[in-house]
């Protein structure tokens, strides 16, 4: 069965940092594209930070560069989604995605491209 799990997830004060998982059964993520989206309660779930297939480079939105690394491993291994320096307007559901064919359309990363999903974990950032 082919699914994506994320881990993680919880509560840290403003300026901490959380390091999320996404383990993938059924096949093995170095060769796709690796897609991290938030979702805020009443908001659209946006894309945070993503990783191109055979690639090391980080792509993150401007507000979300430096302080977001997306990493994986080889073969079985998770990938991971580092966030440091995090701030109340990062909370929110943090799901991993991925896909085999490119997601980026006019330099966006479009989650409706994503062929498979996590289910989700909580990050809420609070003092």
């Amino acid at each position: 069965q082919v699914q994506l799990v994320e881990s993680g997830g919880g509560l840290v004060q403003p300026g901490g940092s959380l390091r999320l998982s996404c383990a993938a059964s059924g096949f093995n993520l170095d060769g796709y594209y690796i897609g991290w989206f938030r979702q805020a309660e009443g908001k659209e779930r946006e894309f945070v930070a993503g990783l191109k297939r055979g690639s090391s480079t980080t792509y993150a939105t401007e507000s979300n560069k430096g302080r977001f690394t997306v990493s994986r491993g080889n073969g079985k291994d998770p990938a991971y989604l580092q966030m440091n320096n995090l701030r109340p307007a990062d909370t929110g559901v943090y799901y991993c995605a991925a896909t085999s064919g490119s997601p980026i359309v006019s330099s966006l990363w479009v989650a409706s491209t994503f062929e498979y999903w996590g289910q989700g974990t909580q990050v809420t950032v609070s003092s």
